[in-house]
């Protein structure tokens, strides 16, 4: 079975190299003459200009699905760059009216975005300024991979999401053989392990002794961590857990902790 870090290693791979496709197409799309006159020095016919341009992506409608697949990576493997992503694509909330090569941001690209200044419409900034904004994100998202390489990177969140992964599976093999109960116990075990490393990972700390999955899901919703909907699921799979732990006069479903090994899969691979 593929490892966690092997499967981050070929999503990294893949997000480097669709960013470097991407970095080429924006240049296409912001600045085209000089683009092409690059490309024709390079390439020397007209004719391969144009094919390789045709194999460009389209920039504006494939930056989105880079982005959010680059964040959620980058969320896990590489946190305290998350503001700094962030802010190369959003608009600042405190940004003033007046919009320069400064604080002009990839959003603003996606939406085109052109500042001219009086009657002869003299270009202030326009899309190519969020060309820098790009490479600024492909370069911490190449920093990442090298974090792979270096004797500093910390791989043990890697390590218990594999163990976490078997677990799960163990308690998949449990209730299909009508161990109900036992699997339900497992699934719940991984569910709260995962829920206090995300409270460690956003520096949360629980003063109860024992905490359990409500503890940490309380936590983590009044900390903003989570949304409503994401702390009312975990709040359901904590009742499922509940019935192969402390509800004796009810046995627990095979459906229902199938929902439950389910939603806990879902839990540990998107909430970080």
């Amino acid at each position: 079975m593929i490892s966690n870090l092997e499967k981050y290693k070929a999503d990294l791979d893949r997000l480097i190299a669709d960013g470097g496709c991407l970095h080429m197409a924006m240049q296409a799309e912001f600045l085209p003459e000089q683009f092409q006159g690059s490309l024709k020095k390079a390439l020397k016919t007209e004719k391969k200009v144009s094919e390789f341009l045709k194999k460009l992506p389209s920039f504006s409608g494939k930056y989105q699905t880079w982005y959010s697949e680059a964040l959620s990576l980058l969320k896990q493997l590489l946190p305290d760059r998350v503001p700094d992503f962030v802010k190369l694509y959003e608009k600042s909330k405190t940004r003033k009216k007046d919009i320069t090569y400064e604080n002009y941001v990839i959003e603003d690209a996606l939406q085109g975005l052109h500042v001219t200044r009086g009657w002869q419409k003299e270009k202030v900034v326009g899309a190519d300024a969020a060309i820098p904004r790009f490479r600024q994100q492909l370069n911490i998202i190449s920093s990442v991979k090298r974090r792979f390489e270096s004797s500093l990177f910390d791989i043990r969140q890697l390590v218990q999401a594999d163990l976490f992964d078997s677990e799960l599976e163990a308690a998949k093999e449990l209730n299909k053989k009508g161990f109900v109960r036992g699997a339900g116990a497992i699934a719940g075990v991984v569910l709260e392990k995962h829920l206090a490393q995300v409270c460690e990972n956003h520096n949360l700390n629980i003063t109860k002794k024992d905490p359990g999955i409500n503890d940490y899901n309380q936590l983590l919703k009044d900390k903003d961590v989570i949304e409503v909907k994401d702390w009312r699921f975990i709040q359901h799979l904590a009742d499922l857990r509940n019935l192969c732990d402390h509800n004796k006069k009810k046995e627990p479903k095979k459906e229902e902790i199938e929902e439950l090994i389910a939603g806990v899969e879902k839990i540990s691979k998107t909430i970080f």
